[in-house]
């Protein structure tokens, strides 16, 4: 770009991990998983939750399946110290979730945070404190040294209230910035924080490595979570968090890689919330999960109901092409894409198949509560697949694949004028006034058939520019019967070259349509279409419909 100095910039350091394991790994089964929605995500609104909508969103993550959560950090306002309280006293947090708070290393903050967590049975107490060099170097003008010694001196705080606490506290440790820290210093101080919490088997440590800000490609970070497995005291008893944000756009990417790396747990939020461009959002993490066989543990089975939660409590709306959620990600413009799922859907079908193969999508929309009603949508750029399948979805049409054509180009006719999406009722609309109200020149005003020995005899009677005309006719069939008697006046030469027949509507009420192409001198090929109670009477009705269509 222009006017950037030489040097402003400069490439991410490569780490040095000669013999690196995660790129031969798959991800085979869930993380823990730590919604912080509540905290990371609302002190990133313009308009932070209140206690009604904290409720509604702690109850939404309840539902989901979050058994961590971070609920706030409730040394900082009033309004965080009293939702927690209010989880407390109303009994709001279930015996298997462990509710997360956040705390400097301070202690009257620390006394604080514990004084909202009274009465709470399992807690994680999430201290932090930044060592990336830019932050110890311009913000804190610290040494190493001192940095480790913040970060002591917050454990044994913790230790301290921990001790009059009734109920279980975990901690976990974030060496903030970590993505902006050399990593024998990240390993350092982790180390030291473990050892001084006095890790044990049964008492157990998260240390997570946040990509406060995302620095560098996704591979790099699973290089630094490789790196710090490896580095990591009493690393059995460790539990490696991730808590990625989106700077680059591949905090999804860089979390996968991370897990694969050996990260255990992950930090998150629905729908991307987070500050500047976001945390990684959990949705598409699980889903992914979902698409590969892998259980996620979460329930994101009615995905309509989590964006109305979120939307309303964020003041956020979700872009209409956000992986899995969006309101346009299970749609199809592309007419190639229309026709291959058309067809994906119909094979599966027809098939019963369990494996979910179907071009284009994914994953099955009905398994994240969307329908398939909203799948095919159509405008200029449609495919004559995508507007048969309207027809047939939503007004039970069964066009014959060869008239698909011809119907697709009626209907891209008027989108490319009006110059936007048509509806499923503007489509049926444009069909209706080319087969159904269509101007006449021939038209019929009763027809009788009768067959005997393979043979069909025909009485038909119809108006021909404004005369009536009765004839009669004989063939193989009822059209080919009305043909022969009215090729006796009709002036108009033609061939039928196929035809197709399908029920329509309830059995009760049920019509028979009929599909009839002809052929003339001039034109290669044009489609009529009838509809009538009576099958025979609905293919003469196509008949007429094609020799008013082609004669016009």
């Amino acid at each position: 770009m222009k006017n950037i100095p030489h040097g402003k910039y400069r490439p991410y350091p490569k780490i040095d991990l000669p013999n690196r394991n995660w790129p031969n790994n798959s991800i085979t089964k869930a993380p823990k998983w730590c919604s912080v929605d509540l905290r990371d995500g609302n002190q990133a609104l313009i308009n932070p939750m209140d206690m009604n909508k904290k409720l509604e969103l702690f109850a939404l993550l309840l539902k989901i399946g979050f058994k961590e959560i971070e609920v706030g950090f409730p040394s900082a306002s009033k309004v965080e110290f009293e939702f927690l309280r209010r989880l407390v006293n109303d009994k709001l947090i279930p015996d298997d979730v462990t509710v997360q708070v956040l705390v400097q290393a301070r202690e009257h903050l620390i006394a604080r945070t514990f004084e909202a967590l009274q009465g709470v049975k399992k807690a994680t107490v999430h201290l932090y404190n930044s060592t990336s060099v830019a932050q110890r170097k311009i913000v804190f003008k610290k040494s190493k040294e001192e940095i480790i010694a913040l970060a002591l001196e917050g454990v044994d705080m913790v230790k301290k209230y921990e001790a009059k606490h009734d109920g279980e506290i975990f901690l976990e440790y974030s060496p903030e910035s970590f993505t902006g820290t050399e990593l024998a210093f990240a390993a350092e101080i982790s180390n030291a924080v473990t050892a001084r919490w006095g890790i044990s088997d049964s008492r157990k440590v998260i240390i997570n490595l946040p990509a406060t800000v995302e620095m560098a490609t996704p591979n790099v970070y699973a290089d630094q979570i490789e790196w710090m497995s490896a580095h990591l005291d009493n690393r059995e008893n460790v539990i490696i968090s991730t808590h990625t944000h989106n700077d680059r756009g591949t905090s999804v990417a860089a979390t996968e890689l991370a897990l694969l790396a050996g990260a255990d747990r992950v930090e998150g939020t629905l729908l991307c919330n987070g500050e500047r461009t976001g945390n990684v959002d959990i949705i598409t993490l699980a889903l992914n999960m979902t698409t590969q066989g892998v259980e996620s543990n979460l329930d994101f089975s009615d995905v309509n109901e989590v964006l109305d939660v979120v939307e309303r409590c964020t003041e956020i709306e979700t872009h209409v092409r956000h992986p899995y959620v969006g309101e346009l990600v299970y749609t199809a413009f592309s007419g190639s894409h229309q026709d291959a799922i058309n067809k994906g859907l119909a094979y599966r079908k027809a098939q019963k198949e369990v494996f979910w193969e179907v071009p284009y999508l994914p994953i099955d929309p009905e398994d994240v509560g969307r329908s398939y009603e909203s799948i095919i949508r159509i405008n200029s750029q449609s495919g004559k697949g995508g507007i048969a399948y309207v027809l047939e979805k939503n007004f039970g049409y069964q066009l014959p694949k060869a008239m698909h054509p011809e119907v697709g180009k009626l209907v891209q006719d008027v989108s490319d004028k009006k110059g936007q999406e048509l509806s499923a009722d503007e489509i049926l609309e444009i069909f209706n006034e080319n087969y159904f109200n269509i101007k006449e020149h021939i038209s019929l005003v009763d027809f009788t058939v009768s067959s005997l020995k393979g043979i069909s005899k025909c009485t038909l009677t119809y108006l021909y520019n404004g005369v009536e005309i009765v004839a009669q006719g004989e063939g193989n069939g009822p059209v080919d019967a009305c043909k022969d008697a009215l090729m006796k006046d009709y002036k108009n030469s033609f061939t039928i070259n196929s035809y197709f027949e399908h029920s329509f509507g309830n059995k009760s009420s049920a019509k028979a349509i009929a599909y009839i192409e002809i052929e003339t001198k001039t034109t290669l090929s044009c489609f009529g279409v009838g509809a009538d109670t009576d099958i025979a009477t609905a293919s003469v009705k196509a008949l007429f419909c094609a020799l008013n269509r082609a004669f016009h």
